[in-house]
């Protein structure tokens, strides 16, 4: 327990004295400035909560909060746990359920590579398409061995054009809530049914910015792409400085442009900057990719090629195909490292399998559906995006809960709470958004929750076994903060650190 911190948050600069509910009846704790950690200690859970949750931090903010026994469902405690609020990435414990639920955790995308010609000899005569099916893992390894598959296929020159189809999904790039602030990073990035990830975090849509010192005292800080790509434009504004001086360096691109400037100063003895900067048309950065692996294995476009977007036509002939990991892996990125990209793909993927069409109208509905079907009700949220990255969608807390309770019973409840950041794990991928978080017992390696941050808002929604093995689901929804967003974290820790520590009665 943070001892210092509880006492910050329970003294009284002038009155003593101040009234709590307890679960046992109403009960007075008082106190001369503070209470003491015996005290606290010594407090029924309903006490130690409203301790907590008197943090002047959270003055003129609204925080839900709702706490379930994870066995029976009985509701522990409450503070506006009927309140709807803004769950940030809390929203992806719903799509992932949902996905789960709707695709199966089995459930795995396609990429295929088809032509309407033939081949003659070594050319291949009529156009190559690139039919992406959503799938965003896919990485420039993979355009390299479809490469080599059409290479060993006798395929070394095509006489046609190189076309992406992305037509699986919709052509709405982005989720309408979406900030304009968010649009040029990786945060915000476009959804496309064909798209590329430049590593095996998964950011679909991005390419990846590495700003280094360079070797010229006088000149402008290095740059270079991963993957390598002429589809976006760089703009190098950067200026090297003296060793000690600050480092200033930013990477924006334009909206609406795929020109990515970069400017600031960059010391003589600097560490790299790095960020991944989102492309504008992805489809368009997938095709860009694929023509390059292509080219490195010597198969060229003759005649008058040209590069563009458009359907496969019915009866066109596969050549070869790749199928992602299955759904159950791929939940690990995204709720983990809370992939935005995934949330939104998963989405527009439940729309295209239950009602033909990749939207995230039709996936949203899909969404509410199995959200109402696990205890939700459906007249009390209103969902906008399948990330969280909306300031439209509003959940209750106790409704999160609810849900958080009620899919235990389900068959891929394994998968789903196996993707879940466990706090104070500091592998990337176990820890997760935890893994820096609540790093001693008993907390580490039994918090199992979904964090959740935008601009005012943080929270914080799972599972934790207190001290005496009771398994209990809380959710924590933080709403209109002007503080810090590191002292809202500390007090859904303290929450969560509590509730590991508290001693049912028998």
């Amino acid at each position: 327990m943070r001892l210092k911190r509880i006492l910050l948050l329970v003294v009284i600069a002038v009155l003593a004295v101040f009234p709590l509910l307890g679960q046992e009846g109403n009960q007075t704790i008082t106190a001369s400035n503070e209470i003491t950690e015996k005290e606290f200690a010594e407090s029924n859970l309903e006490e130690k909560l409203r301790i907590l949750l008197e943090n002047e931090q959270l003055d003129g903010a609204v925080t839900g909060v709702s706490i379930m026994q994870a066995d029976t469902g009985e509701q522990l405690f409450s503070q506006d746990g009927d309140i709807r609020l803004h769950p940030a990435s809390n929203m992806k414990i719903l799509t992932a359920a949902a996905a789960l639920e709707t695709l199966g955790k089995d459930y795995k995308f396609s990429t295929e590579v088809l032509t309407d010609g033939e081949k003659r000899g070594k050319v291949l005569h009529g156009d190559l398409y690139l039919k992406g099916k959503g799938d965003p893992t896919l990485l420039k390894e993979d355009f390299d061995q479809f490469a080599k598959e059409l290479k060993a296929q006798g395929i070394q020159k095509v006489k046609g054009d190189l076309i992406g189809d992305d037509s699986w999904y919709d052509d709405v790039r982005l989720s309408q809530d979406l900030n304009w602030s968010d649009e040029p990073f990786y945060t915000g990035a476009q959804v496309s049914a064909l798209t590329l990830s430049p590593n095996e975090d998964y950011d679909a849509g991005t390419v990846i910015v590495e700003v280094s010192p360079a070797d010229d005292p006088d000149g402008k800080a290095e740059v270079n792409l991963s993957p390598a790509t002429d589809y976006v434009t760089i703009e190098n504004k950067t200026k090297m400085v003296p060793s000690g001086e600050r480092k200033t360096i930013s990477i924006e691109r334009e909206h609406g442009t795929n020109t990515i400037v970069i400017e600031g100063n960059m010391p003589v003895d600097g560490s790299n900057s790095r960020s991944w900067a989102s492309v504008w048309e992805p489809t368009g950065y997938a095709l860009n990719i694929f023509k390059k692996s292509l080219e490195e294995e010597n198969i060229r476009f003759i005649g008058k090629s040209d590069e563009k977007s458009g359907v496969t036509p019915k009866g066109a002939e596969l050549l070869t195909s790749k199928q992602s990991m299955p759904l159950h892996e791929l939940l690990v990125p995204f709720m983990k490292l809370s992939n935005n990209g995934h949330g939104e793909v998963l989405t527009k993927e439940m729309g295209k399998v239950v009602s033909g069409e990749g939207s995230w109208d039709e996936g949203l509905e899909v969404i509410e559906d199995v959200a109402a079907k696990y205890g939700m009700n459906k007249d009390t949220i209103q969902l906008r995006d399948g990330s969280g990255m909306s300031h439209k969608t509003m959940i209750p807390a106790h409704d999160l809960s609810q849900f958080l309770y009620e899919i235990q019973a389900t068959e891929w409840f394994d998968a789903f709470e196996y993707s879940l950041p466990i706090a104070g794990e500091s592998d990337r991928f176990v820890g997760g958004t935890l893994r820096n978080r609540m790093t001693e017992e008993p907390a580490k390696g039994n918090v199992t929750a979904k964090t959740g941050s935008l601009s005012g808002v943080s929270t914080l929604s799972g599972y934790v076994t207190s001290a005496n093995g009771e398994d209990l689901i809380f959710s924590i929804l933080i709403n209109n903060y002007l503080g810090s967003s590191s002292s809202m974290r500390a007090i859904e820790d303290d929450i969560a650190t509590t509730l590991a520590e508290h001693e049912f009665s028998e």
